[in-house]
């Protein structure tokens, strides 16, 4: 199967000038691009060479990923659009990026402009590269449409990157935390265990919501039971939401109204839950304020969404 190019578009309401700088200048470019970690420039023997550089990329504390490249722009005098090409690879065995070749792609129009990128590269150690290459390649692709999207707002907005980064990966750190929350708060003491505490506290609640009589334990015991199943159900349905890329700021608004309703229900259901260890109160309270947080820090979250992935499709 032939793999297919990265491509990426994205519209500027910038001008040409602004948008090359921001994307031509090695200081400004590796703050908001997401591939990059720093970007040298090596000094030009003669003003018509290619620029040549190094980069370098922390994929994580104590391991970093260096390579080289060459770029050199040219202005198309027809439609007043600006091209650079890029050739870039690196030698380090652990990239699975053995050497390739873009370019990026400035088109102006009348309310600024149109940037946009299509690049390819190969990959190293054959049949197993390639099999990495099917995880990779959409991973590069989202690192790139995510990091076009910062630079827009950069150039539209006046927001750092650092700050849109920060934010987004707040946001996406939280939002895991919750999703793990929710998927073992119903999976463990629910479904698979149903720990005797969440049975009791249903069992009290649906004795003081009734007119049963506390004195038919079976009955009752029998439909916490069932209760408390489909209660673990619709927290690992919850969990699930926020896996989702978008409509973050609504889950965590969402529990910012249920945290504190959850919290009463428990307390009124067994009121002694409330000086137990790791009880409602203090757990519920700190998921509260987390998700005043991550909804704070969610609004207007940077997204790969907002760029064109294929030639000629809308966003």
């Amino acid at each position: 199967m032939k793999k297919k190019p990265i491509y990426v578009e994205i519209d500027l309401q910038a001008s040409m000038e602004d948008a090359w700088h921001y994307t031509q200048n090695p200081k400004l470019h590796e703050q908001w691009d997401l591939r990059f970690t720093s970007i040298t420039y090596s000094e030009k023997k003669m003003a018509d060479e290619p620029q040549r550089f190094t980069y370098e990329t922390k994929v994580m504390p104590g391991l970093t990923v260096s390579g080289w490249g060459e770029s050199k722009g040219e202005h198309l005098k027809k439609d007043g659009a600006k091209i650079s090409s890029l050739h870039f690879g690196t030698p380090q065995k652990i990239s699975p990026i053995a050497e390739g070749k873009g370019y990026w792609k400035y088109i102006p129009h009348e309310q600024g402009l149109t940037f946009l990128t299509q690049y390819d590269y190969d990959v190293r150690y054959g049949k197993l590269g390639t099999l990495v290459d099917v995880v990779f390649r959409p991973l590069m692709g989202w690192a790139t449409a995510l990091s076009f999207d910062v630079l827009k707002r950069w150039l539209e907005k006046g927001e750092n990157p650092f700050s849109q980064y920060r934010r987004f990966f707040l946001t996406m750190l939280i939002s895991g935390l919750f999703c793990f929350i929710w998927l073992y708060h119903g999976l463990v003491p629910k479904v698979l265990v149903q720990h005797p505490v969440e049975v009791m506290m249903v069992k009290d609640a649906l004795v003081n919501l009734s007119s049963v009589t506390p004195t038919k334990n079976a009955a009752n015991l029998s439909n916490a039971t069932n209760l408390v199943y489909w209660i673990g159900i619709a927290e690992m349905i919850f969990a699930l939401c926020w896996l989702f890329p978008r409509g973050k700021r609504l889950l965590f608004g969402l529990q910012i109204l249920l945290f504190p309703i959850l919290t009463l229900c428990a307390v009124l259901a067994h009121s002694t839950i409330a000086i137990a260890p790791f009880n409602p109160v203090t757990f519920n309270g700190a998921l509260w304020i987390l998700s005043i947080i991550g909804f704070q820090l969610s609004k207007d979250l940077p997204s790969a969404k907002s760029c064109k992935r294929k030639r000629g499709v809308k966003v």
